[in-house]
Formats: structure tokens, sequence, C-alpha cells
């Protein structure tokens, strides 16, 4: 959600902030600018619309300006056109800023500011800030960066800012709190962005800004303290990502990618944590505190979006084999609720990007009451790995497309992980039925393999229903979950209203629904609740339904049921949701693209999303 890029050096700045701007290009938006120093000049150039329409605004003398920042908007605070696009001018226009996040106490700080003269171009808190920190130092008559901590020690809300000025034109000046952001260093240069993306092939040495941090860049020199101007040693990380990986590598789409990238994600992901031959589950990550889990009398899961869809797998699968209750939470109505959180009590927190505003504030409240509280992200020194007191990385590599698809595999394989650890060392389930989901874990990459191989066929399927205007997902069980995934799918990128339900659900009131226009999903493989399920497409079939159906490689019955089947390999119930969701992936994105939407960047959609 919205996206940062920075430079300061000795190279042009254009070309690198364009280029991350585009690498930015995944996390949503609809409006793009940049400000560059140019001579004795601070020029701010934006445009709504991609940032292939900033590229014809930009002024093509500015190849000369080696200091700049850039920035995609995802609109808050007013609409999305060219005035409130970042970056925006100060009053006197001698700053510029580039801001995400969200200033809660605009509209007060805009009261004043205005009572003193001040004018506001545009409807944006991000105004409202650039003018607060100009106000500061002209009435304070301090330095910018001295303006700068002064602002942000009086502004309420989330922020990741730079700014720049007219009459310091060497110098450059960073902020966060809550909302990533990430400096690479290099020689005689520095480079600021939202994540490591746009900055990977310049540096692979960065430094994560920590929460209530300020770095100045300042004649080639950096220095970071808090706002309270306490010095902070900086530590350099050096980034594991391959400029490969970001890029699309021959696929029409990054979500088609990410979707046929899955039996390596998930092999990563288990790589070096699992020997199913040596009946060994090693998770490095809980390790401090497996004491706790092990012996904790609740578990608390928090997410949103695709990652709450995986907890709810969780849930099934911790009480049948750790016999732990287990609680699934969205994390976006956790912290409002005044939720009963006691000291010792467990929370996992699962996020992609490690950086979802409302996880965040969902694990500051669980500390708070004595949770201990275990993070299971993607990205690495992400905000959530770095506040947890233990968690897991998925190993997943970047996953650029809007629609989580590998990511969402990749936590059900880590949670699965620790249930197993957990259900062994309280001796919860036998070491036979241990060893078993071992060797079916360390299976999956194959039958994630082989479900991929229906990819034409649920191209053909998707041709024949792009057109509807609704769907509806059904499943039991561990399958229940992957209904709502895949309807949330469907939804995300189709923009075709889907809808998912328990199976059992139908009859207590969406069979109202069904008509000879409805085709309805059923996630059918064979499990426990598998002749209930049947009986669930029987009663869809006698209302004219038009029946999906998701069926276990060599299933003799349903298809003779079912409109139209789509085989899946088999294995263990509580593993199905892995090769199960494989093909609600592929169909989702088959109608799409017939539909003719943007698959990887959805309208209205963010990658991260760092605003409550």
């Amino acid at each position: 959600m919205c996206g940062i890029v920075a430079y300061i050096g000795e190279k042009p700045a254009l070309p690198i902030l364009l280029n991350g701007l585009k690498r930015l290009e995944y996390r949503g938006y609809d409006s793009a600018g940049v400000a560059l120093i140019e001579g004795d000049k601070l020029n701010v150039y934006k445009k709504q619309g991609k940032v292939a329409e900033l590229e014809k605004v930009v002024n093509s003398n500015s190849e000369g300006a080696t200091t700049g920042i850039g920035h995609t908007r995802w609109a808050t605070h007013g609409a999305p056109n060219d005035t409130n696009a970042h970056p925006h001018y100060s009053h006197s226009k001698k700053l510029a800023v580039i801001h995400n996040g969200i200033i809660e106490n605009y509209g007060s700080i805009k009261t004043d500011l205005s009572e003193k003269g001040y004018e506001f171009r545009s409807e944006t808190d991000t105004e409202v800030l650039v003018n607060f920190i100009e106000d500061i130092q002209v009435s304070l008559k301090v330095t910018l960066e001295e303006a700068v901590r002064i602002a942000l020690s009086k502004v309420i809300g989330a922020y990741a800012m730079v700014i720049l000025s007219k009459e310091e034109p060497n110098k450059m000046i960073a902020a966060r709190k809550g909302s990533p952001m990430v400096i690479g260093v290099g020689s005689n240069e520095y480079f600021i962005a939202s994540d490591a993306t746009p900055i990977i092939e310049y540096t692979k040495e960065v430094i994560y800004l920590n929460d209530e941090e300020v770095a100045v860049i300042n004649e080639g020199e950096l220095k970071i303290t808090d706002i309270k101007d306490i010095p902070k040693k900086p530590e350099i990380h050096k980034l594991d990502l391959q400029l490969e990986a970001i890029e699309k590598g021959g696929y029409e789409h990054f979500m088609l990618k990410e979707v046929f990238e899955q039996p390596k994600s998930i092999a990563d992901c288990m790589r070096g944590r699992i020997n199913a031959a040596q009946h060994t589950l090693t998770l490095g990550g809980i390790h401090k505190y497996e004491d706790q889990l092990i012996n904790a009398n609740r578990v608390i899961i928090i997410g949103c979006g695709t990652s709450w869809h995986a907890g709810l797998v969780a849930e099934y699968l911790f009480e049948d084999i750790c016999r732990i209750p287990l609680e699934v939470e969205y994390a976006s109505e956790f912290r409002y609720r005044n939720p009963i959180i006691n000291k010792g009590d467990i929370v996992i927190a699962i996020s992609q990007s490690g950086e979802t505003a409302d996880t965040l504030a969902a694990i500051e409240l669980a500390k708070s009451k004595g949770a201990i509280v275990f993070g299971v992200v993607n990205a690495v020194g992400s905000s959530i790995s770095r506040i947890t007191h233990e968690g897991a990385y998925l190993h997943a590599g970047p996953e650029i497309g809007v629609a989580s698809t590998k990511a969402f595999t990749a936590q059900l394989t880590v949670l699965t992980m620790i249930a197993l650890t957990v259900a062994h060392k309280k001796q919860t389930i036998s070491q036979a039925r241990f060893n078993d989901l071992l060797n079916e874990l360390e299976s999956i990459p194959a039958k994630v393999e082989k479900a991929l191989k229906s990819d034409d066929q649920i191209k053909k399927v998707a041709g024949l229903f792009k057109d509807a205007s609704n769907f509806i997902y059904l499943g039991r069980g561990y399958n229940f979950p992957v209904a709502l995934e895949g309807a949330l799918k469907l939804k995300e990128i189709s923009y075709i209203h889907a809808e998912g339900y328990p199976a059992a659900e139908m009859k207590h009131g969406p069979i109202a629904l069904i008509d000879e226009n409805m085709p309805v999903v059923f996630i059918a493989t064979r499990d426990s609740s598998y002749d209930k399920i049947v009986s669930n497409i029987q009663e869809v079939k006698s209302r004219k339904g038009k029946v999906i159906a998701i069926v276990t490689e060599g299933d003799v019955l349903i298809p003779k049921m079912a409109d139209f089947t789509i085989e899946v390999p088999g294995t263990h119930e509580a593993l199905m949701p892995l090769v199960s969701v494989i093909p609600l992936q592929l169909l989702s994105y088959h109608i799409a693209v017939m539909r003719g939407c943007n698959v990887d960047q959805p309208r209205n959609l963010a990658k991260s999303v760092t605003v409550e």
C-alpha cells in the first residue's frame, strides 16, 4: 500500500526513481510522482494513473539531478487525482515530502495552520504534515531535522516519510513509525524504499529503520537518531534476494508465476526443517518459547484475508492433534473488542508482508497483556518479524501478485510444522501418526506439481463461467477454509461476487440462491466428510445448480453427479488444503484474464495494507 523510493548520491536519480516505482507497482496505487533537486530548484512532477503516465510529464532535462524522491499513492485522504498525488510541496515550495501511512490528527493541525495563513492545494493529510514541519522550522528557527523530530513527536498515526529541502540540496531526511522503510547503503550513495524490491539491483546492504527513528543523510554521511535526538547505531543487513525473483520469468503475470512456483516454495519452506526418513522436525524459530507453546492453555491466531484463512485451517489441525483450544481472530477486529488475553497465552500472528497495520496493532495489544507472540511472515526483516518474541519465516520468496497464492500454502506448511512439533512433544499423537504426517508433508511438493498439470482443463472450465455474476464455494472440515480462500481469490482479481460457506450451512440460507445460473464449486476430496458432501452436491443438482467439483484422483462417484470435475492427488485429510487450493487459484486466474482484469494489480487493492 503506497510505495516510497528515494536516492541521494552521484548517479542520475530519475532513472533509479522511475525503475524503483515500477518495482513497487505490485503494492497497489492510483497515482505516482517524483521530486528532484535540479540545480537551485526543487521540482515536483506527479500524475494520476500508472508510472507510465508519470514518465510522460517528467522533464526530459531532469536526467542531471542526483537527488530525488518518488512515490506511488493508494488513496486514503482525497480522491486519486493529480493534485492529491505525492510528493507534496510545503506552502513556500521550499520543502517536498512523500509519505505512507495516515496522520490521524491532521484535522486539528490543519485548522491551526489555516489560522496562521497557510493555504492547502490538496485534500491530503500529507500536505498538512509538510506544512506543519515548515511552520515549526520557521517559527522556532530550528534546523530541518529538528523541525521533523518536533513535528513527529506531536502527530498521531503512522508514517514512513522522506523530505527534501530546496535550501539544503545535499540533505535528505527519512523517518518511520508503523510503516516500513529500508535504507540501502551503496558507494557514496543511499537508497530509501518501502521494501527491498526497488534497490536490490543497486546494493545488497540495507538498514531497517525502526519505529520513531529519523535518518539524516547529509553530504554523503548517514546519521540515525530517535525523535528525541538520541543517537542510534545502525545495523547493516545483507539482502538474501535475487533480482530474478521479482521478475516474471517468462510468465504472463506474476500471479501465474507464483502459482506455479508452489512446488518449490513449499519445499523451500520445509528445507532444513523436515527429515521424514529420520522422523525429525526442527523449527529453530520457536525453540526459545517451545515449552510455553507446548504447555499453553490457549492459542490465538490473528491474521487478515488469506492469512486468516490459513489460521482457520490451523485451528482444525491444532485442536485435532495438539488438543489445545485455538481461536482464530481477524486482526482488524481483535484490538477493538477488549479481548480476554491472559499472561502466558500464545498468539500466532500471520502476515505475508510482515507489515500489515491491523496485525501489528493486534500484536502490540497482545504483548501488553503478557501474551507470547510468534510471527509467521514471509518478508525478512519486516516489522512483525522484529517485534514478535519468536517465529518462523516462510522462505517462499517474494510474492509480487496482490492476490496471495504461494504465501498461503507456505503459511499452511509452517503452521502444520508448528502443530506437529507441539503434538509430538506433548505426545498427543502417536509416533506412527507423526511419522506418517511427516512423510505426507514431504510429498506435498510433488503432489502440487501434479495438481498444476490440470491447468489446461481448468482454463476450459473458466471459459464456460467467465461471465457468471456470482459463485458459491462449499467445503467441509479442513476444506471449509479452502472454500473461503477460493471465493476470496475470485473476488479479488475477477470482481465476480463469490461467497464461501461450510457445505452443511448451505441449507441454512444460501440454498435460496441456487438456480441454473449459479456455479457452485465444491471442494469434495475424499475425507471423513465425503459422504456428507456427496449429499450436498445432490441437493444443489436437484435445484439445477452448476457443479464444479474438486475431487480426489480416481473418484468415480462424484464425476457422475457434477457438471465438471477437477482431480487432485490424494493426501492426508489435514494436508489436503495444500493441494485442493491449487485448482481454485488457477480457476480465479483464468477467469480474471478472460474478463480482461488486471490480475497482478486488482482495482482498489494493495499488497501490503499498512493503514487501518
